[in-house]
């Protein structure tokens, strides 16, 4: 009889207790955030957005995936600001308007460094318009704004 008495209210207990997590994720709801796959897919549509742009002599296109105050790593240290940057690709890298060379990125890898904060990392490669081609590597900072991703940092070599 004794074993009885324990006996119902463990199972009772036991019907009520939470059910065990399973291995498998339970489905994300519509409310939830966006996935990371989504999230590297943005951030990679942003880099040939900014590829894209670039090609067609689009220089506010080009510099859309960075945020206003983005700093730009160089030899000289960091250059704060959308301004600068634009100066510095205007003069050495465009001509009359347009860019001397075609842009792609290269071997690009990204990751999360968290929610809403991400690296990429690649080569960028600049081609064609009669001259050698100029190529080297770059890492990007990239946070979740509510415009979407945007690179805060670049650092390109």
């Amino acid at each position: 009889m004794h074993r009885a008495i324990l006996i119902v209210p463990l199972l009772f207990l036991a019907a009520c207790a939470p059910a065990m997590p399973s291995s498998t994720p339970a489905p994300a709801s519509a409310s939830a955030p966006a996935t990371w796959a989504a999230d590297e897919a943005s951030i990679a549509a942003a880099l040939q957005g900014a590829a894209d742009a670039w090609n067609r002599a689009d220089m506010r296109g080009h510099l859309a995936m960075y945020v206003d105050s983005v700093t730009y790593m160089t030899a000289n240290g960091p250059r704060p600001g959308l301004a600068p940057i634009e100066a510095s690709f205007t003069r050495s890298l465009w001509r009359d308007g347009r860019p001397k060379q075609e842009l792609r990125f290269e071997q690009t890898a990204i990751r999360p460094l968290g929610r809403d904060a991400a690296l990429a990392t690649g080569r960028f490669v600049l081609f064609g318009g009669g001259a050698p081609d100029a190529a080297g590597w770059f890492t990007l900072v990239w946070v979740r704004t509510a415009a979407g991703w945007r690179a805060v940092h670049d650092h390109s070599s």
